[in-house]
């Protein structure tokens, strides 16, 4: 029995943990909530590596266990059977050697074993850990963390120049927190009336309607804020519909809003 936990520790720790894993990522992607970890345009490189994952475990599942560490045990022990110094030399330096190789493999098996089993277990509450806990969104209080106060890095001039032309049917809270924040001539955009979707975070004279924007994982999203004049703020966290009007005031755009709605949290909360 002892033999076996070193085999089967390791089979779990590599292949249980990463068949786990990739079952996790068929698992979402079937429930439509992928989009809590990942960029949709990166979902199907996501998911054919999980479907490969799964396949190269099954097949790995064929090998009898300990097949792995069985390889290269009877290389040679580096002993000169024919040396001059005589037979019984040479058979006393192979028994010495012999015993020297049979009791450091007896620890490597024993050392190997204990801690393939505890690594083994590990990978399972990790796969167990991660299975049983519901898929979560970032909060407003990460975001708010990740505010930097300086302008978004996640736009390029050309949102600027779709905004200076009038092309803004498809901004969101991301594409217009770039030009609120690099625009050089905001007066071009006071009085264009907008209905963004965000939860409000913390801001001078209102809130701020706050999105997070991430460019492939969650690992690097990035908050999108911008500021909302309203008579009373919604509760940190709180997501909202703002209907609005864009107002320069000296030289700060900010969305003068004429109706700030509740909602519930949409379905694919965060902006790519």
């Amino acid at each position: 029995m002892r033999d076996r936990i070193g085999p089967l520790g390791t089979r779990l720790l590599g292949v249980g943990l990463a068949a786990g894993l990739a079952a996790v990522t068929i698992a979402l992607a079937l429930t439509d909530q992928l989009a809590l970890y990942i960029s949709p345009s990166s979902n199907w490189f996501a998911i054919s590596m999980a479907v490969l994952v799964l396949v190269g475990a099954a097949v790995s599942f064929a090998l009898p266990l300990g097949a792995e560490a069985d390889h290269g045990h009877d290389h040679g022990n580096g002993h000169d059977h024919d040396d001059d110094r005589g037979q019984g030399l040479a058979e006393h330096d192979h028994d010495h050697g012999a015993r020297a190789v049979h009791r450091s493999r007896a620890s490597r098996v024993t050392g190997s074993s204990v801690g393939a089993a505890v690594g083994g277990l590990v990978a399972t509450g990790i796969v167990v850990a991660i299975v049983t806990v519901p898929p979560a969104t970032l909060s407003a209080e990460l975001a708010m963390s990740r505010e930097t106060g300086s302008a978004p890095l996640f736009q390029g001039a050309d949102t600027v120049a779709l905004a200076a032309m009038g092309d803004t049917s498809t901004f969101g809270v991301g594409e217009w927190s770039s030009v609120f924040a690099t625009a050089t001539n905001p007066e071009t955009f006071d009085g264009e009336k907008v209905t963004l979707t965000g939860f409000a975070t913390p801001g001078e004279g209102g809130f701020d309607l706050t999105r997070l924007v991430i460019t492939h994982c969650v690992i690097d999203a990035q908050p999108a804020s911008i500021p909302i004049a309203a008579g009373d703020a919604p509760d940190t966290g709180q997501w909202v519909t703002v209907t609005g009007t864009i107002r320069d005031v000296n030289g700060r755009l900010q969305v003068t809003a004429s109706r700030v709605e509740p909602v519930a949290q949409p379905k694919d909360p965060y902006e790519y």
